[in-house]
């Protein structure tokens, strides 16, 4: 039954669209399975490779930006953009990896960081190019139905697991997690370094702007603000990854699917507060790095990660045996 769950749930997902959903609750999908796009894509690099990225909003920006600006400037389709964000994420993961990979830790961890902000302060300043604070706009919407959005997402949400899970079973995936493990050891050994953490970067970073490229075109409009923020794109992936479950195939997926639910269920119910105290805007921040903690402490490994654990504390009687 396990070894098919993977088939069963992609079936399910199939069929959803046709049992009559409302819009907004096949916008939440959606959302879902965009977010579990980007977890995956980070989970690779930060759970597999252990290189932790807190500037993943840098390539989730370039991919939405090169939809944009497609459309804005060389007037193509904004759906151009998935096919070429590859080509050009890929470019600037690499440009980027020659020079955050010679960090390690904490390091590598901030110069991620700095270069989600950098980019973000470029795209800003760009107004020629990305429109600045005033952003890109997609004035021709191709559907106005989801459904197709749905079945796109869907379709990278799938190709975007199967790559994964290939590469994690094969010997650059072992190659991934000696790096892992202890860098140092794995060198002596003989493996290049430098060379998988370049890899792991260029496809966790491609896979990433193609879900940007897909934001882009799925919302209508970007800013700098909105594709390059550190708080919504970068922090909440890890969130999704460490709740859901760090080096887990699933582990994004489940993740998602509670950050972004969660994180609409908390901000309805503060809606009618935010009105009449604007201040309580970000508290819904506040209650997910409460959760995180929380997290960490008791679920270090994530849901799917400490599943078991789970299971044995909800057990009748457990506490007593």
């Amino acid at each position: 039954m396990k070894k098919y769950l993977p088939l069963i749930v992609l079936a399910v997902l199939a069929v959803l669209p046709l049992i009559g959903l409302s819009t907004y609750t096949m916008h939440m999908i959606i959302l879902v399975i965009m977010w579990a796009t980007v977890g995956m894509a980070w989970n690779l690099l930060a759970g597999y490779c252990g290189q932790v990225s807190f500037g993943h909003a840098a390539y989730f920006g370039v991919g939405a930006y090169t939809s944009g600006i497609l459309y804005s400037h060389l007037n193509m389709s904004p759906w151009w953009g998935i096919p070429i964000s590859i080509v050009v994420v890929t470019i600037f993961s690499f440009l980027l990896g020659l020079m955050v990979l010679r960090l390690r830790g904490p390091f590598f961890t901030l110069a991620t960081l700095a270069m989600g902000e950098v980019m973000r302060v470029t795209a800003e300043n760009l107004v020629w190019l990305t429109g600045g604070s005033t952003g890109i706009l997609i004035r021709e919407r191709t559907w106005i139905d989801k459904t197709h959005y749905y079945y796109i997402i869907l379709a990278i949400a799938v190709v975007t697991f199967l790559v994964i899970k290939l590469l994690v079973r094969s010997k650059m995936g072992y190659y991934f997690m000696a790096i892992r493990e202890d860098q140092d050891a794995a060198e002596s050994l003989g493996i290049n370094t430098t060379l998988y953490k370049t890899i792991a970067l260029c496809i966790s970073g491609a896979l990433t702007g193609i879900a940007g490229a897909f934001y882009t075109n799925y919302m209508g409009y970007i800013d700098p603000e909105v594709v390059f923020a550190l708080h919504d794109v970068s922090i909440v992936t890890i969130m999704i990854v460490m709740v859901g479950g760090v080096a887990t195939l699933s582990g994004p997926f489940v993740g998602a699917a509670i950050m972004v639910l969660l994180a609409e269920l908390v901000r309805s119910q503060l809606a009618d507060l935010v009105r009449s105290m604007p201040s309580l805007g970000a508290a819904h921040q506040v209650f997910f790095g409460i959760l995180l903690i929380l997290i960490i402490i008791f679920l270090p490994n994530g849901i799917v990660g400490d599943f078991q654990k789970i299971k044995r504390m909800f057990r009748v009687g457990g506490a007593c045996k």
